[in-house]
């Protein structure tokens, strides 16, 4: 039995030894507490920092804090690539904070200068230090092959749409449909319901007043129907993910379970094998005493 904040190597992929207990302690649940604590420290210390008056009065100190949880990042992840090895790299996240910090330890004089900005990356540490935000990412890159032809189908059907206004109110309104580029960026803005209406479509209607039989089709379609497909994918995948996730914790705990019946299975057969020796041992030396 794990006491609470150990972890087991054989789930985490880490070498036995004294690296196996460095990756242990690093990846532990007590130091990983402490990490989003210093994330969420140093999200606060890089938004003050944009402020002049702040820098002024405690630029220093907010360099210095910046310093010291930057330092306490490289040696967790120096912590984990000595306790896990080539390994690290297997998982995902470990390569997403790997990059995290390594932008971070880049000059940000000269060339360089633009990365500067960059050191805010360090706060989307929070996706992969907190489990709830891991899950919702992972279902979100399960859900990009069903996204992906959504917006396959969404570009076939502004196509569509964009030929049509085009040939339709292109002559009267050659800013906003005169070319099917322009038609898309104008339906583009009318599937988003910004000044749709006032903006775009009544103003068509004065000149077409039936225009509204080709818009609101057009909105019912490309906004209310593929957001619709798309909520619809992304919980699919988030399902899909939450089952997955159940089912290897039943494999893991009927493993545990069988792991300790055939402990319980052994240590009942040494026991059988003791009384019998016992048994043995009595008879033998109540034959002697008779």
């Amino acid at each position: 039995m794990k006491r609470e904040g150990e972890l087991d190597l054989r789930t985490t992929g880490a070498p036995e030894g004294w690296r196996g207990r460095l990756a242990a302690f690093a990846e532990s649940p007590r130091v990983q507490r402490v990490i989003m604590t210093l994330i969420v420290v140093n999200a606060v210390t890089l938004g003050l920092e944009t402020s002049a008056t702040v820098m002024s009065a405690m630029g220093g100190v907010l360099h210095v804090i910046d310093t010291a949880v930057l330092s306490v990042f490289v040696l967790e992840i120096a912590a984990k690539l000595i306790g896990r090895g080539p390994r690290f790299f297997r998982e995902a996240w470990n390569v997403f904070d790997f990059l995290v910090v390594a932008i971070a330890l880049v000059p940000s004089a000269g060339p360089f200068s633009v990365l500067r900005a960059l050191r805010v990356l360090r706060v989307l540490r929070l996706l992969s230090v907190i489990p709830q935000m891991r899950h919702v990412i992972e279902s979100l890159l399960r859900a990009v092959p069903g996204i992906s032809s959504i917006i396959a189908i969404l570009v076939l059907i502004f196509y569509v749409f964009a030929v049509i206004a085009t040939n339709l109110f292109g002559a009267a309104f050659p800013d906003w449909f005169g070319t099917v580029g322009a038609s898309m960026y104008s339906l583009f803005q009318i599937m988003t319901l910004e000044s749709w209406s006032m903006g775009i479509v009544r103003p068509v209607m004065k000149v077409y007043p039936y225009a509204w039989g080709f818009f609101v089709p057009f909105i019912l379609i490309a906004t209310f129907t593929m957001l619709n497909l798309f909520i619809g994918i992304v919980v699919s995948a988030m399902q899909a993910q939450t089952e997955e996730e159940h089912k290897e914790e039943m494999e893991a705990i009927e493993e545990a379970h069988t792991e300790e019946s055939e402990l319980i299975k052994r240590e009942l057969g040494s026991l059988r094998e003791e009384l019998a020796e016992v048994r043995r041992l009595l008879e033998d030396r109540s034959r002697g005493a008779g």
